[in-house]
């Protein structure tokens, strides 16, 4: 009896810190706070972060990223996720709703509830990202806290996990 009662005991504690590994070093599960990137996520959605992505290749236009929020110093930090529109050193200017970088317009292929709002143009420090929610109107993002650097980037969504008739990977 107290063999077997051994055996469950190591079995649990070794997968307990492997699940603190895996999660500290590379994936971690993260829940959707706000309408901010509706229509692609919804509010309390979960989806999984690669935590290891970033280590090899730096983020791409449109990807999704969850990131440290970008706050006055003192003030406490939440993970945000919001999609990278604009890289490092480029010029970035929204006309009508249409974000133009270096003077070219983008066409977006994800969800978006669209606004027509006007703003920059402005160049992208070296060490940043300039990030934008999906649902424009309703999105606190780079164009009202400024830029995302680089240090505060957590990783890409990949999966969206729940509700569990919406798995499947991140628009």
């Amino acid at each position: 009896m107290k063999h077997w009662l051994f055996d469950w005991g190591e079995t649990i504690v070794v997968a307990f810190i492997m699940a603190l590994i895996i999660r500290a070093f590379f994936l971690q599960v993260f829940w959707i706070p706000s309408s901010s990137m509706e229509p692609s996520l919804d509010i309390k959605d979960r989806i999984v972060v690669n935590k290891v992505t970033y280590h090899f290749r730096s983020p791409q236009r449109q990807e999704v990223i969850v990131f440290r929020q970008v706050a006055p110093e003192g003030s406490p930090k939440r993970d945000l996720i919001k999609r990278v529109m604009g890289l490092p050193g480029e010029t970035l200017e929204i006309k009508a709703g249409v974000i133009y970088i270096n003077g070219q317009a983008i066409e977006e292929k994800h969800p978006l509830n669209q606004d027509f709002a006007d703003f920059g143009p402005l160049t992208i420090p070296s060490d940043s990202y300039f990030v934008m929610g999906d649902n424009r109107p309703a999105s606190a993002d780079s164009r009202y806290w400024g830029f995302l650097p680089k240090a505060n980037v957590i990783g890409p969504a990949v999966l969206r996990i729940w509700p569990l008739n919406k798995l499947g990977l991140v628009p």
